[in-house]
């Protein structure tokens, strides 16, 4: 790996961070902070920008990228954005411990959502602009943004475009994958723009709006109420941030495609069709559960049903409903829909809807095979016939996450004083979905937990966001010769 190209690109990484710092800090400013708020915000910008200026001046020279460099960037500079995101945190008192700190940083980029911030009525609006900010970078990749707006990365830009998208999938909208990642990036601010003006029409005020948008197409979570959209008991908020939800976990492509007037694209995606199949019918399971075993009214079931599954399914993590109160059998819906997240392409975590579609026909067709040991059957995704590597390497995902679950949730139960506290702050974390069940509930916080804990997952957040390998791959000896 090419360290100085690698912090090369870190450097601009954060010289853009700062430039978010910069906006808070004028957030800040406008609503009257106390002054400690306002220092924080403003000492971390200024300490952002010099350090990336200063790594920006020692790392000058040749750009050239491979594939090695491009997950050095994606994750050393995921961690040192949150490094630098943590300092408003722990410079304004909010959360003085740095490991907690560097957790909400890390929680917002990774658009996991899960707070140590038991309270957020009252804190200062630079505070609560800046966390809805990392998500805001987040959710699309503060790295695809670089992207997008350096032009000198040139064909070395895919590399980062590849390790850092989510998904098996990377659609490259244009020949030319600046001008992709601008294509992605416009996609996702006009959403963003949209909902904050619907928002604002149901009754949000104009700072509650921007940061909702920011969090709901991001798929993150962080909300400026402490029982997230319940504070607002309005039907007409929590369907349209129902609506950008679903929209923000399906895949951008297709969202591209769609405002060129290609709408039919939705429909002749198979992992589209797959995802409106499994949110339509999970959603209508969990309503009508609502309203057999607990007595509700159709229509509330509904409202609750549809809201509840379209943000955990989407990796969002909201909440208009203490969901740790229902049913058993609803709690394990939800838990198995953390796992299986948005589409590749979305800003969703998850493993993503299309790996498990994969694997639903792989195993089919194994079934199949095991009837018909002589029949020729193929593995298909749509009209497209997979290659047996692809279906393999899909296999291999799975078992990873799977694996890395099992191995999270028995570390955490040395951390936690219950197994659906340590299995759900796992399955939360690792899917990038934020409430889990016990004390890391939707209206709980992860401030319960130990700093060595929250070390813990931190590190599922980031395995999460970046698909594994991404992470995986700089733990190999190999990855390290030259």
């Amino acid at each position: 790996m090419n360290f100085r190209v690698v912090f090369h690109l870190v450097s601009h990484m954060l010289l853009v961070i700062a430039g978010g710092m910069a906006a808070a800090w004028g957030v800040s400013l406008y609503a009257g902070d106390p002054s400690l708020a306002q220092l924080a915000l403003g000492f971390s910008c200024l300490g952002t920008l010099v350090s990336g200026l200063i790594l920006k001046m020692a790392t000058r020279g040749d750009t050239d990228l491979t594939r090695r460099d491009g997950f050095g960037i994606v994750t050393l500079g995921w961690l040192f954005a949150s490094a630098f995101s943590a300092l408003p945190f722990m410079l304004s008192g909010i959360i003085p411990h740095p490991v907690s700190a560097f957790f909400e940083a890390m929680s917002g980029y990774t658009t996991t959502g899960a707070t140590v911030i038991p309270v957020l009525e009252g804190l200062p609006r630079g505070i609560l602009f800046w966390r809805a900010l990392t998500h805001f970078f987040g959710g699309m990749g503060v790295l695809v943004l670089c992207v997008a707006i350096l032009p000198f990365l040139g064909v070395g830009g895919m590399q980062i475009f590849r390790a850092e998208m989510p998904g098996p999938s990377k659609d490259r909208l244009t020949p030319r994958i600046t001008t992709t990642a601008k294509w992605l990036w416009g996609v996702y601010v006009f959403f963003t723009a949209i909902e904050t003006g619907l928002l604002r029409l149901g009754g949000m005020s104009w700072f509650d709006a921007v940061c909702h948008s920011f969090a709901t197409m991001a798929t993150g979570g962080f909300s400026t109420r402490t029982v997230s959209i319940m504070a607002y008991q309005s039907p007409y908020i929590e369907a349209v941030i129902t609506v950008f939800m679903f929209l923000a976990a399906a895949n951008f492509a297709l969202h591209y495609r769609a405002l060129q007037g290609k709408v039919g694209s939705y429909f002749r995606d198979p992992e589209f069709r797959f995802y409106l199949a499994l949110w339509t019918g999970s959603a209508l399971f969990v309503s009508l559960i609502l309203h057999t075993r607990l007595g509700m009214g159709a229509l509330h079931a509904l409202r609750l049903g549809f809201f509840q599954v379209t943000s955990i399914m989407s990796t969002t993590g909201f909440a208009t409903a203490d969901f740790e109160r229902w049913p058993f059998v609803l709690k394990f819906t939800l838990i198995l829909l953390m796992f299986v997240g948005g589409c590749s392409g979305s800003t969703g975590g998850g493993i993503k809807v299309v790996r498990l579609f994969v694997l639903a026909k792989a195993v089919g067709r194994e079934i199949r095979l095991f009837m018909q040991p002589q029949a020729v059957l193929r593995v298909r995704l749509g009209e497209e016939r997979l290659e047996p590597e692809v279906v393999s390497s899909i296999m291999a995902f799975v078992a990873i996450f799977v694996l890395l679950f099992l191995a999270g949730t028995a570390v955490m139960c040395f951390f936690t004083p219950d197994f659906p506290t340590a299995a759900s702050s796992v399955a939360a974390t690792l899917g990038n979905i934020g409430p889990g069940l016990g004390l890391v509930g939707p209206m709980s916080t992860y401030a319960t937990i130990p700093p060595a804990g929250q070390a813990v997952l931190i590190v599922c957040m980031l395995l999460g966001r970046l698909e594994l390998y991404t992470v995986l791959v700089m733990l190999l000896p190999g990855f390290w010769k030259k």
